[in-house]
C-alpha cells in the first residue's frame, strides 16, 4: 500500500497554530497487519470528516508489518474526540492485542508550516 497522501478535511486558518500526531505501530504478526489493513478504510474515511482536523497522512508497510499516521488537527481536544469516536475507538481496542511496537509524537506547529514532513515525524517518533 503506498502512502496515502495528505488530505485536507478542515482548511486550516492562517496564522494559527496546530496540534500535530505522529504514531508507529508495528504489528506481531502479518495477520496483525491485515487486520490494521482492513480497519484503515473506515478510520480514514472518520479522518476526512472530523471536526477540526487540518490534515492526515498514512504510511504503510504490510509486509513489513509497520504503519505510520501523520495529522494535524485544532487542538488536542479535536484530536481526542476523533480518537474516542467512530471507527477508530473500536479499532484501536481491538487491534491493541495485535501490536508489538507502538510509539506516538505530539507537538505544536503553525499552520503555515502544513503538511508537515515524514522526515519530521520519523525523527520525532524514533
Amino acid at each position: 500500500m503506498p502512502t496515502l497522501p495528505w488530505t485536507v478535511p478542515d482548511t486550516p486558518p492562517a496564522g494559527a497554530e496546530a496540534h500535530v500526531f505522529a504514531s508507529r505501530f508495528e504489528t506481531r504478526t502479518l495477520w496483525g497487519a491485515l487486520r490494521f489493513l482492513v480497519r484503515t478504510p473506515a478510520v480514514w474515511r472518520q479522518a476526512g470528516r472530523a471536526p477540526g482536523a487540518y490534515g492526515a497522512s498514512l504510511r504503510a508497510q504490510p509486509l513489513r508489518r509497520t504503519f505510520w499516521t501523520l495529522s494535524a488537527w485544532e487542538s488536542e481536544a479535536a484530536l481526542k474526540d476523533f480518537a474516542r469516536s467512530g471507527a477508530h475507538r473500536p479499532a484501536s481496542r481491538t487491534l491493541a492485542a495485535q501490536m508489538r511496537d507502538v510509539r506516538f509524537a505530539t507537538w505544536r506547529t503553525p499552520t503555515d508550516e502544513l503538511p508537515v514532513s515524514w522526515e519530521e515525524a520519523t525523527r520525532r517518533l524514533t
